[in-house]
């Protein structure tokens, strides 16, 4: 077996991880709306701990640890996404119908989508999943460019559902399916 030096690492490249603090990779339906958070890297970093009202995000003194969220105190109010500078929280409703479920994420790109324009959903990784229908587009200046767009993902879907593709040439959404 080849020995390595202190100077390399014997480490694999780093992947997701499938279970770090904060981080769902199984989300359990809870009835209401309810924040997912996936922050994977430990820096200085607490706009969400700050902007929860309800104070079910946790980073605690120590900003550099990744945020915990208390769900049972998180009431999916979405004040924590539009903050996140790394764009690693959503919000998931799965009580929307029993097709679709209501999924905020983030989007900082011109175009900014409008209600009622379809998009294609994109999971963490850039595949595409599906059409979304988009219900609302949340863009105040307390957003600080950082809209929130509400989308209709496919129950099936919706755990996986991270961001939305670019528009298309001429800046158009795609055709409703």
């Amino acid at each position: 077996m080849a020995q390595t030096s202190p100077m390399q690492s014997s480490r694999q490249p780093m992947t997701e991880p499938r279970w770090v603090p904060g981080v769902f990779r199984r989300f359990r339906r809870t009835g209401r709306p309810t924040a997912v958070i996936h922050c994977t890297q430990e820096i200085p970093c607490n706009p969400c701990e700050e902007a929860c009202p309800h104070g079910a995000i946790r980073i605690g003194p120590r900003i550099s640890r990744r945020p915990i969220l208390n769900r049972n105190k998180c009431t999916g109010c979405g004040l924590c996404i539009p903050v996140c500078p790394g764009l690693a929280i959503r919000v998931i409703d799965r009580t929307y119908s029993s097709e679709y479920a209501r999924v905020k994420i983030p989007h900082e790109f011109l175009p900014t989508p409008t209600r009622g324009d379809y998009v294609t959903v994109q999971d963490g990784a850039g595949k595409r999943l599906c059409a979304a229908r988009v219900l609302d587009v949340i863009n105040p200046s307390r957003n600080d460019r950082t809209a929130v767009v509400d989308l209709a993902v496919p129950q099936a879907l919706a755990n996986e559902a991270m961001s939305i593709a670019l528009a298309g040439k001429g800046g158009r959404w795609i055709q409703q399916p």
